[in-house]
């Protein structure tokens, strides 16, 4: 299952990136304010976030209302899809390198140091 939410993932990572905002209904319409994602990727892009950071939907988006930007932890989600986006880009064999799973590894905070080494059987 997490290979397929990493697939369609970075399948949609591989579409690009969008500047201007989407306009259009909420739940069963068109997304709004989309600021990073292409309204045909959100729904794939988004559930593979949801795979690669363990979490549902209400860890970034505001109860009822996804359009909004209230919750600071949707614009620190916008700024890491641009720079997952960056760091494709600039591959110079034009493939996906990295995605959100590269480092939150099902978590919604990523480790920041390995995990300690278990010592040497005796």
């Amino acid at each position: 299952m997490r290979f397929l939410t990493i697939a369609l993932f970075l399948a949609a990572m591989t579409a690009g990136a969008q500047d201007a905002p989407k306009q259009g209904g909420g739940r069963g319409g068109p997304p709004k304010n989309l600021k990073v994602l292409k309204a045909e990727d959100e729904r794939p892009v988004m559930g593979a976030m949801m795979g690669a950071i363990g979490q549902r939907c209400n860890f970034c988006h505001m109860p009822g209302d996804n359009a909004s930007d209230e919750n600071p932890k949707k614009l620190v989600a916008r700024k890491m899809m641009e720079m997952v986006n960056d760091i494709n880009a600039k591959s110079p064999d034009g493939k996906v390198h990295v995605s959100c799973y590269t480092c939150h590894r099902g978590k919604a905070t990523p480790d920041m140091v390995p995990p300690p080494v278990a010592p040497p059987a005796q």
